[in-house]
C-alpha cells in the first residue's frame, strides 16, 4: 500500500517524539483520521468535547511537560474554535503546533462550504509560522519548521493541509531546484549576555540595600540559582502568577505572589526597595512595581524582543535565566557583608501575611468563606500535585492560599486570562504526567461555559492514568464574582444581576452521572471531609463548594479610602450591598489586628 501525506504526518509527528494529538474530527481531516486508523492510534487522538478545548489541552500538556503541545481541527468551524486557546499559548509563550483540514484545491476561491481563509485566521495567533501544504514534496520542511519555531519562538504555530492533498500519494522532495528538503535533529542551545553587561549588573545589584527580585515562568529552570542570588542579595523574592511554581513558597523570603491577585508582602516590597532584579518575567501591571527612578533596575530575558519592557531597567540581560544567573552569581560580593535588616523586614511582612490570610479565611460567611476552601485544601494538597486555576475570583485564593512546595506545579491562564481553561488544562497536564494528581480550581462561571462539557472527555480517558486522581473543585456562588468586584471597586458601580447572576447548577450530580464520585460541600465543617473525599477517590471527582459571593478578594494595596469609594458604589443600589460591606470590612481589618486575634 502507497504511503499517503496523511500517513506522512503521523509518522513525521512520531519521529518528533509526539505521543498524542488533542483534537475533533471533521471531514476537513478525514484524510487523516484515515491515517491515524491505519497507524493504529499512534501518536494517540485525545477526543475533546470542543476544538477549543483541544487546544487548551494542549497549552496544558505543554505547560507541564515543556514538550510540544499538538492540536488538530477540521477546517471552517472547527479551525475558528482553535483560536482562543492558541492565543493562549502565544500570550503566554508555549509551544503548541495546531494541523488543520482546508476545503479541497479545486474548490478553494469558489465560497465553497466551510470554507475560510485559513491563513488571513491564523496570521496573527501563528503569526511566527503558518503555511499551508499544496503538494506532498512541501511536507517535510513545512512540518519541520513549524516544530521548530514552536519550540525556538515558545509560540504557536499552524499547518494547513487540504483535504485532497491529505489523499495523496506522499513523495518526499528531491534534490533539485525549488525543492527544500528538511531533517529532523535539533541540538540543544543556550543563550547568554556578554561579560562586560553581565558586570554592569553585578555593579548595580551589590550597590543596593534593599533588593526585590521578581520572578516568572522564565526562571523556572533555575530555582536553584535563583535561591542562590537571593541569599547573597539578602532579598525577597516576589513571583509573576505564571512563575507561582519557580519557588517553594516555604521559604522565608518568598512573599508570593504580584499584582492585584498578590500578596501585601509582595506590594511592601516593590514599594520599599531600591533594587530590582527580574528574571523571567513580563508582568504587566507597572503601578505594582517600584515607583519609576526609586530603584535601579536591572532584568534577565531569554527573549530581545520582550526585555526593557514595564521598568526603566539600567541592564537588560538577554539569557537563559540558569546560564545568565550562573555567570551573573561570581561577580557579586558575599552576602557577609550585608546587613540584615532588609532581610529581616521582609521576612516578617511575609509572616505577618499569613496569619492575616489564616484570620481571612476563618471570617464567618454565608453559607462558606471562599478563602477558608482554599486555606483548608493547602495543608492536603500532596508534595507532587499539579495545580490550575481558571480565571475570576477563585485565580485570588490559588494565588495567595496555595502554597508551593516539594515538586508542585502549577499555572493558569496568565496574560490572556481567558475563562475556561481550568479543567482542559487539567485533562492536558494528565497526559503529560499519567502517575500525578492533578486538581483544578475553578469558578461556577467557567464550569458553565465549559467545565461540565470536558467532564465527559475526563471521564473517557481516565483509564489511560496509572494515577486516576484528577479533582475538579468548584467554587459554587451563583456569580460572575471577579467581574462583579470589578464593576464595584474600578466601575463605582453595583452589581448588575442581569449579567452577573449565575443559576445554581449541581456540578457534583453531573459528575456522578458520569459515573465520578460528587461531592456537596454546604457547610464550612464539611470542607475537610469534602476536600478529602475528591483527593482519595480513585478517579475523576467533583467537589463543589457553596460560597459566599460577597467575600471580596481585596487587592494588596486597598486602602481604607479605596474600600470607602467601594462602599459608596454598593450602598447607590448593589443588590447585597449589606453583606458585601460587612464582608468587605471583616476581611480588611484582619490586616490590623495583633497576634491571631479573630473577628
Amino acid at each position: 500500500m502507497s504511503t499517503k501525506v496523511s500517513d506522512h504526518v503521523l509518522r513525521r509527528l512520531r519521529e518528533w517524539g509526539v505521543e498524542q494529538v488533542f483534537g475533533y474530527p471533521g471531514d476537513g481531516i478525514n484524510g487523516l483520521l484515515a491515517a491515524w486508523g491505519r497507524a493504529e492510534d499512534q501518536p494517540r487522538f485525545v477526543q475533546s468535547r470542543h476544538e477549543e478545548m483541544s487546544a487548551f489541552q494542549a497549552v496544558g500538556y505543554a505547560k507541564f511537560s515543556g514538550r510540544l503541545g499538538v492540536c488538530a481541527a477540521t477546517s471552517g468551524p472547527g479551525a475558528i474554535h482553535l483560536l482562543n486557546g492558541l492565543y493562549d499559548a502565544k500570550l503566554d509563550h508555549v509551544p503548541v503546533l495546531a494541523i488543520v483540514g482546508q476545503t479541497h484545491r479545486s474548490a478553494m476561491g469558489g465560497s465553497y462550504q466551510q470554507e475560510v481563509d485559513l491563513h488571513t485566521l491564523f496570521k496573527d495567533v501563528a503569526s511566527e509560522f503558518v503555511e499551508t501544504v499544496t503538494v506532498p514534496e512541501q511536507l517535510p520542511n513545512v512540518l519541520d519548521r513549524a516544530i521548530r519555531t514552536a519550540y525556538a519562538r515558545r509560540c504557536p504555530t499552524a499547518v494547513i493541509i487540504p483535504g485532497d492533498v491529505q489523499e495523496l500519494d506522499y513523495s518526499p522532495p528531491t534534490h533539485e531546484f525549488k525543492m527544500v528538503p528538511s531533517s529532523l535533529d535539533v541540538s540543544e542551545w543556550t543563550t547568554v549576555p556578554s561579560e562586560e553587561s553581565l558586570r554592569r549588573a553585578a555593579e548595580i545589584l551589590d550597590s543596593g540595600d534593599k533588593v526585590a527580585i521578581l520572578v516568572g515562568q522564565g526562571a523556572a529552570g533555575a530555582r536553584a540559582e535563583v535561591e542562590r542570588i537571593a541569599g547573597l542579595l539578602g532579598a525577597g523574592v516576589a513571583k509573576a502568577l505564571l512563575g507561582k511554581d519557580v519557588l517553594s513558597d516555604e521559604l522565608p523570603y518568598v512573599t508570593g505572589s504580584i499584582g492585584l491577585l498578590g500578596t501585601r508582602p509582595s506590594y511592601e516590597l516593590m514599594r520599599d526597595c531600591d533594587t530590582l532584579l527580574t528574571i523571567g518575567s513580563s508582568f504587566p501591571y507597572s503601578q505594582f512595581l517600584p515607583e519609576f527612578g526609586k530603584a535601579r533596575g536591572v532584568q534577565i530575558d531569554l527573549d530581545p524582543h520582550m526585555v526593557g519592557m514595564r521598568y526603566p531597567y539600567e541592564v537588560n540581560l538577554v539569557g537563559d535565566a540558569r546560564d545568565t544567573l550562573r555567570r551573573l552569581i561570581p561577580m557579586l560580593t558575599s552576602e557577609d557583608t550585608r546587613g540584615r535588616e532588609w532581610f529581616d523586614t521582609v521576612c516578617d511582612n511575609v509572616r505577618h501575611w499569613r496569619d492575616v490570610l489564616d484570620r481571612r479565611a476563618q471570617v464567618s460567611a454565608d453559607p462558606i468563606n471562599p478563602e477558608y476552601v482554599a486555606r483548608v485544601l493547602d495543608p492536603l494538597l500532596p508534595q507532587d500535585a499539579i495545580l490550575t486555576s481558571d480565571s475570576g475570583s477563585v485565580a485570588n485564593w490559588y494565588a495567595r492560599h496555595l502554597t508551593m512546595r516539594g515538586d508542585m506545579r502549577g499555572s493558569l491562564s496568565g496574560t490572556l486570562a481567558t475563562m475556561g481553561c481550568g479543567v482542559p488544562y487539567a485533562i492536558g497536564a494528565k497526559f503529560a504526567h499519567p502517575d500525578r494528581p492533578v486538581i483544578a480550581l475553578v469558578g461556577d462561571g467557567a464550569m458553565q461555559m465549559n467545565g461540565l462539557a470536558e467532564l465527559i472527555t475526563a471521564a473517557k480517558y481516565q483509564d489511560r492514568w496509572t494515577d486516576r486522581r484528577l479533582v475538579v473543585a468548584v467554587w459554587n456562588n451563583q456569580d460572575l464574582n471577579q467581574v462583579t468586584w470589578e464593576l464595584r471597586a474600578m466601575g463605582g458601580a453595583p452589581s448588575f444581576l442581569p449579567s452577573q447572576e449565575l443559576p445554581d447548577v449541581q456540578y457534583a450530580a453531573f459528575a456522578r452521572s458520569l459515573g465520578l464520585t460528587g461531592v456537596r460541600v454546604e457547610k464550612p465543617e464539611d470542607v475537610a471531609a469534602g476536600w478529602r473525599a475528591a483527593l482519595e477517590a480513585d478517579g475523576p471527582a467533583v467537589v463543589e463548594f457553596l460560597t459566599d459571593p460577597a467575600v471580596p478578594p481585596v487587592p494588596p494595596h486597598a486602602t481604607w479610602e479605596q474600600m470607602e469609594s467601594t462602599a459608596a458604589s454598593i450602598l447607590r443600589g448593589d443588590a447585597g450591598r449589606g453583606s458585601v460591606l460587612k464582608q468587605g470590612f471583616k476581611a480588611k481589618v484582619q490586616e490590623f489586628l495583633p497576634g491571631r486575634e479573630r473577628r
